[in-house]
This record gives structure tokens, C-alpha cells and sequence, in this order.
């Protein structure tokens, strides 16, 4: 194996932190315990815990009107590897990669799995894209991909997502990420019947070209880029496709694409009622779909999510195996340190959701004892369980404070003389 940065500089930091860490976990361990919780037990549930980051996630984001890029970023998925690698070795919580096509093409996709494998990685969902025409493609999906009227487009789409699950296979990855952005942007512009029928017809055909062992994972968004109808727009759309497509179809959840203050721990619910939660895109709003850092603005919200998520662990109906994937547009931070800050949020929520009290919960809730069952939940979720990760992280030779070492890495100072500029833009290619 052959990992980014220096496993001394690491052992170096940790031994300055390591006495007031042990300090910290063992007065959190008196302090569970005194609730029945062994704080050990909890350790290793966090530690079987991992996120995945996306490919794109390494580079600089950007928004509708422009880009700015820093130095440094990769320009490819080699270099992009290579920084997931970093992100990974710190916090030691995002061992797998989700990759995008054709953003991320190469020739040969056996090295490049192993190349991974060196760096102490391994892939996750694959990912299509039939929201952006590329350099000589045939057909323009300006008015649609799998939902398009001309069928010729439609094919194209399907062929495009076939293609994806056949690299996927190469790569050793197990799921395959549908989002469209198909819609209108004027009323009238599509019918809302047959444009939902294309899309389930063209999806059918991607979903018999699914390994016995694959998932189809449909994400849904509200809007943008169509302001007016989305075609698969919600939970609702999304859940009715998965269902009508077969078994092996899943909703994926992504944090930003609901409405303003939408109930979404309640979709989790649901959608694991039904057996179709396949997956989540962590990220936070504030209005929209901002693919803001995990955490950053409603990490109540985020805790909520991982109750049910807690829930439908213990309770899992058939089965329970969602993918669970940092998905951010970093567009004003470096992208290793937000993915280090976002990949802490999300497990730290985990583990308070690990700590909430089932029993008293579920007490509380039959006896519609409202204060008593929110206190329950309260009560985890103000506990500081930063011991535990700091813990779990140098257990598995990462970093207890991820975002010094970071920095004092220089990495992305000494990527920056190595690697070719950014060429100016917008979004995330």
C-alpha cells in the first residue's frame, strides 16, 4: 500500500494529543456508563462506520455563473484518487470512491482499480451523466434524456448507463446512481403523463441490464436545471418508479433536493417501510439544493435522520444495507478539508444516534409522553462524542485533529507545484 502522506508526521501530531484523548474517552466512558452505555461498544459500531466521497467532491465546485479554481486541485481521476487517499487516511471513515461518467473515463479500469487498492481505497456507486452533452456525442439532451420525446435519445441514454454498470463491474462497484435532469421549464412544454412514461419505459431497460447483484438507485430533485416540472421530482415519483422497475430498484435521499423544511427523516421512514431505501447524498441547505458541507447549517436535522436510520438498523424489515456518500459543491474551501469536516459531522450524528435511549424512546412515544420522548433524543444528541472518533481514528492509524495534520502536510502546496492548473468555468466537471 502506498499511502499520500506520512504515517510519522501522523504518529507525530497524535502522540502530542494522545494523553488529553485518553483523558477525554475516559471520562465519556464514566459518563455513559452511568446510563448503562459501554462506551467501548459504541467505539466499535462507529468504527464499522464509513461514507463513501465522490470523485468530483475533489475538486473545486462551482455555481451557475462561474468557478474558482486553487491551486492544487486534480484534473483527473488519478489525481483525484490520490486526494480522496488523504481524506481517508486522516479520518479513516471514507475508505471507498464514487465515480462519474464520462467525467471519469480512462482506458483501462482494472489498473485503475488497482491503483486504488494502493492508496488504500475501493470504489462505491457509479455514476451516469445524461444531464450534459459531451464532445462529440450524437444526439444533444437539451430536452431530456431517459424521458425524451425523440427515441433516438432515449437510446442513447440507456446505452450510456449500460456502459456505466459494465465499467462499475471492472471496478468492483455494486450500484449504479440514476439522476435525470429531465423536466420544463414552461407549463405546457411536455406532457406530465408520457414524459414520466418514457423515463419508466427507457429505465426498464437499464434495470435488465443489472448484475444479480446490483442496485439501481433512483435519486430525485425538486428542481433545477427544469424550474417549472421535474420528472422524477420527489420521494413519491421516485418510490413509484422503484417499485414499478423491480426489486432491485432503490430511492437514493440527497440532503438538498427537497423543498424548504420538508420533513426528510420522515421520507427515511417511510421509504424504509416499504424496503425501497436504497441510499443518501449527505450535503446541507440553506435554500435549495446548495450542496452545502454536511452539518453546516441544520446538523439537528442531520442527527434526525441517523435516529431513523438507527431505527430501521434495529428494526430492518427484509433488509437494511443503505450506501451512504458525501455529495458537496466546495466552492469557496479547500475540498479535503470540507470533505474532513463533512465525514466528521456524519459520523459524529451516528454515533449520537447510537446513544439515544430505544427504550425510553419507544416507552415515551406509547405513552404519548411528548416531552419525555423528544428528551430522549435531546439528551444524545448534546452529548460531545468527539472522544469516540478521535478514538476510532487513532485505533485505525489515523489522525486525532485531521484538519491540522492536513495542514501541516503542505499537500495541497506541493500538489500545487506538480499539477497543471484549472482552466476557469462553472460546475463541477
Amino acid at each position: 500500500m502506498n499511502l499520500p502522506l506520512s504515517e510519522g508526521l501522523i504518529a507525530e501530531a497524535n502522540a502530542r494529543e494522545l494523553y488529553a484523548l485518553e483523558d477525554e474517552y475516559a471520562a465519556l466512558g464514566r459518563k455513559l456508563s452511568r446510563t448503562g452505555i459501554d462506551i467501548d461498544a459504541i467505539k466499535d459500531r462507529v468504527a464499522s462506520f464509513s461514507v463513501a466521497v465522490p470523485s468530483w467532491g475533489a475538486g473545486r465546485g462551482g455555481t451557475r455563473f462561474a468557478k474558482f479554481p486553487i491551486s492544487g486541485e486534480p484534473t483527473n481521476i488519478h489525481e483525484k484518487l490520490e486526494d480522496c487517499a488523504v481524506v481517508n487516511q486522516l479520518c479513516r471513515a471514507t475508505p471507498r470512491v464514487s465515480t462519474h461518467f464520462p467525467w471519469d473515463k480512462v482506458s483501462d479500469y482494472k489498473a485503475l482499480r488497482e491503483e486504488a487498492a494502493e492508496l488504500g481505497l475501493s470504489f462505491d456507486a457509479v455514476n451516469s451523466n445524461t444531464f450534459q452533452d459531451q464532445p462529440g456525442q450524437p444526439y444533444s439532451y437539451s430536452s431530456g434524456s431517459l424521458s425524451s420525446t425523440v427515441e433516438a435519445v432515449r437510446q442513447q441514454a440507456v446505452e450510456h448507463n449500460i456502459e456505466c454498470i459494465e465499467i462499475g463491474r471492472q471496478l468492483g462497484s455494486r450500484d449504479l446512481t440514476v439522476w435525470v435532469g429531465d423536466g420544463t421549464n414552461f407549463p405546457g412544454q411536455q406532457d406530465l403523463v408520457r414524459s414520466l412514461d418514457r423515463y419508466l419505459e427507457a429505465a426498464s431497460q437499464v434495470y435488465v441490464a443489472l448484475p444479480d447483484d446490483w442496485r439501481m438507485l433512483l435519486e430525485h430533485k425538486m428542481f433545477e436545471p427544469a424550474f417549472y416540472s421535474t420528472v422524477v421530482s420527489d420521494w413519491g415519483s421516485s418510490i413509484l418508479a422503484a417499485q414499478e422497475l423491480g426489486p432491485q430498484a432503490k430511492c437514493l435521499v440527497d440532503l438538498g433536493h427537497h423543498a424548504p423544511n420538508v420533513n426528510i427523516e420522515q421520507i427515511v421512514a417511510r421509504l424504509h417501510r416499504f424496503g425501497k431505501l436504497g441510499g443518501f447524498h449527505f450535503n446541507d441547505s440553506k435554500y435549495g439544493d446548495d450542496d452545502l458541507d454536511s452539518g453546516s447549517i441544520n446538523p439537528h436535522q442531520l442527527f434526525l435522520v441517523f435516529n431513523e436510520l438507527v431505527e430501521a438498523e434495529l428494526n430492518p424489515l427484509g433488509g437494511f444495507n443503505p450506501s451512504y456518500m458525501i455529495d458537496q459543491s466546495h466552492n469557496v474551501t479547500d475540498p479535503i478539508e470540507s470533505m474532513l469536516s463533512s465525514a466528521e459531522a456524519i459520523t459524529q450524528c451516528y454515533a449520537k444516534a447510537l446513544l439515544v435511549d430505544r427504550s425510553a424512546l419507544h416507552a415515551a412515544q406509547e405513552a404519548n409522553d411528548t416531552m419525555m420522548a423528544f428528551q430522549a433524543l435531546r439528551r444524545a444528541y448534546t452529548i460531545d462524542v468527539a472522544p469516540i472518533l478521535a478514538k476510532v481514528r487513532v485505533e485505525a492509524g489515523g489522525a486525532i485533529d485531521v484538519l491540522s495534520v492536513y495542514r501541516s502536510s503542505k499537500w495541497r502546496d506541493r500538489k500545487a507545484q506538480q499539477r497543471k492548473a484549472v482552466g476557469l468555468g462553472a460546475g463541477i466537471v
